[in-house]
């Protein structure tokens, strides 16, 4: 099933988990904080309201400085989450957070090929999204602590890219 599939299948929870896990994978090109994001977690495994968490997490990115062209979309992946989630503001915020995240891994793959190159970094990344959306489908609110796993391991990948491609240019 593809990605596009996967996203259209998913329910609420699915949703936030797969738009919440592609933030967490870039949210270290914002900030170095790698617990900003925990909370949020927490309320999907118990289903309880995150608005005061999300607005939490808006207010540590608010007071960061603009960034490189990956970062900014990382902060703007977190600014656009719905406070609710439920609704068709929710389907559309996971969309945009697959596609932010796969932009972020397009900018920042040492591969450097077009949009059209298949770029290991953002295969990767194609892949970790399938695989987050499949855990959640087939497991449910049991799958949450794998697509976290998924989601760290993501962000140390990044991580190293980003650390690489500095000491290159230093």
């Amino acid at each position: 099933m593809s990605l596009e599939e996967l996203i259209a299948q998913a329910d609420a929870r699915g949703l936030a988990a797969s738009g919440l896990a592609c933030s967490d994978r870039c949210v270290s090109l914002v900030v170095e904080d790698d617990e900003l994001l925990r909370p949020l977690w927490a309320h999907l495994v118990d289903d309880s309201d995150w608005s005061e968490s999300l607005q939490k997490v808006r207010a540590a990115l608010d007071a960061v400085e603009p960034g490189s062209e990956a970062a900014e979309v990382a902060r703007g992946m977190l600014l656009s989450a719905p406070a609710a989630r439920d609704g068709e503001a929710l389907r559309e915020w996971a969309e945009a957070c697959s596609a932010g995240s796969l932009r972020v891994h397009r900018l920042l793959d040492p591969a450097h090929g077009s949009a059209e190159d298949a770029l290991p970094l953002v295969e990767a990344e194609l892949g970790r999204q399938t695989v987050v959306l499949q855990l959640l489908a087939e497991h449910g609110p049991q799958g949450l602590r794998r697509a976290l796993d998924v989601s760290g391991e993501g962000r140390r990948v990044l991580r190293a890219v980003v650390s690489r491609r500095a000491r290159a240019q230093a």
